[in-house]
């Protein structure tokens, strides 16, 4: 969420980051709307202060006439108040929803481009893998290792349902302990935060009500989380944090769920789209400031190569054009790992900053302890800045690991950094 006086005095960089983003977004609806609520709050406030010199009036005036025509005066004022309150209610409930369709204004330095097809290419590591034999995907190699059984799956789940089994299973096991290792080693605070979450937690990261298809809803209308950015960066709602203790890392792993509601018919095969999975989320929160927002970007994107480089996976890392950024983010890579089975890559992890988008929403703010801060406003609290990036989901990683390096006799090598997680140097039959 941005602020309506930043909106007002920046009308044209928001159209022209809405145009960028290619989100339909009518400032002028916004803008009568909130010269509506402010008309409301002006009346409002008036008559509340008409109400309290009444009120003085009656307690004050001992004549019993003058004190029957004030009460009536009172009466006709709590008749009109009421009504105005209700307009204003209504007018605020709407100013509030429209508020929140209002999108963050991307970076310069992102591309033009109307979907992920227009991401651009930033770099490329390792050599696609080339086999000396004909090779499998991933569906083969793990059904013949007994490490996936997708028929069950589907009798249990249904569509895209699957079971990890044997070293299907120990594999994310493996995974997961190497990743609270290594990016443990990174300062990261680990957090297993709650998959459940009401739902001003998804309003607050802005996966509300954009992603309102793609996500689960109980009974109870809370909702299931399709990532622990949710409430991870939700962990710090409505406090003022102090200056010393940004930035705040937390590596949070959870379950996750996406009902994929958008993507019928698209990847049906295997474990690239599925409707629950995994995932370990690096979460930061840093202080007010764009090139700090910069700084921690390109470490926490860089933390997640570094990682699928020590498994000596191929990949790439695109900047995200402006048709393939969310509502809120500022910025956006995607890594992607090469897939030999499709010959091409496909995305493991976004990493994103959104400014004081989501701090906004979940009111989370730090008091500037600086005896002698730029603008002068000593202890004034900001809002802070917030970012996220995967770590690792599994089981979508599984797909690339091993896809590249399975062997001629149909077994799989382990990566050698996560060979003491799972005990073996090979995944077989024998």
């Amino acid at each position: 969420m941005l602020d309506i006086k930043f909106i007002r005095e920046n009308k044209d960089l928001i159209v022209a980051g809405a145009k960028k983003k290619h989100i339909d977004f009518n400032i002028e609806k916004l803008l009568e709307t909130d010269d509506e609520r402010r008309g409301l709050l002006a009346t409002v406030e008036r008559m509340r202060t008409e109400q309290n010199v009444c009120t003085e009036k009656i307690s004050r005036t001992p004549n019993e006439n003058d004190r029957a025509r004030f009460i009536v005066e009172m009466q006709d004022l709590k008749v009109n108040l009421k009504a105005e309150e209700e307009r204003l209610k209504k007018v605020m409930n709407k100013w509030r929803m429209e508020m929140l369709q209002v999108p963050n204004i991307p970076d310069m330095s992102v591309p033009d481009g109307a979907s992920d097809e227009e991401n651009k290419e930033i770099k490329a590591w390792g050599e696609k893998t080339v086999f000396d034999f004909e090779p499998k995907d991933h569906v083969e190699i793990m059904n013949n290792l007994k490490m996936v059984d997708f028929e069950r799956g589907t009798k249990i789940h249904g569509f895209r349902g699957y079971y990890l089994i044997g070293d299907g299973a120990r594999l994310c096991w493996a995974i997961w302990n190497y990743a609270n290792d290594f990016f443990g080693a990174k300062g990261f605070v680990p957090m297993i935060p709650p998959a459940i979450v009401k739902k001003e937690n998804l309003y607050g990261t802005g996966h509300l009500p954009n992603d309102v298809d793609d996500v689960y809803c109980t009974q109870d209308e809370d909702y299931l989380i399709g990532t622990a950015e949710i409430p991870v960066t939700g962990f710090h709602s409505g406090e003022v944090l102090k200056k010393e203790e940004l930035p705040k890392k937390y590596l949070g792993f959870s379950p996750c769920f996406r009902r994929e509601a958008g993507s019928h018919g698209r990847d049906t095969r295997g474990l690239i789209r599925v409707n629950e999975f995994f995932k370990v989320e690096q979460v930061i929160l840093c202080e007010a400031n764009h090139e700090e927002s910069v700084k921690w970007h390109e470490w926490i994107n860089r933390n997640t190569e570094e990682f699928i480089e020590s498994l000596n996976i191929p990949y790439h890392t695109v900047i995200n054009c402006g048709g393939d950024l969310g509502q809120g983010q500022v910025k956006k890579y995607d890594i992607e790992l090469w897939v030999p089975g499709e010959n091409k890559y496909r995305e493991i992890s976004s990493a994103s900053y959104f400014h004081d988008f989501q701090a906004r929403r979940f009111n989370i703010k730090y008091k500037d302890g600086d005896p002698n801060p730029a603008d002068g406003q000593r202890d004034k609290a900001r809002y802070v800045h917030t970012l996220n990036s995967t770590a690792i989901p599994t089981p979508r990683i599984l797909v690339s690991l091993v896809e590249n390096f399975q062997q001629a006799d149909g077994s799989v090598k382990i990566p050698e950094v996560l060979q003491k997680y799972i005990g073996k140097e090979v995944i077989s039959l024998g």
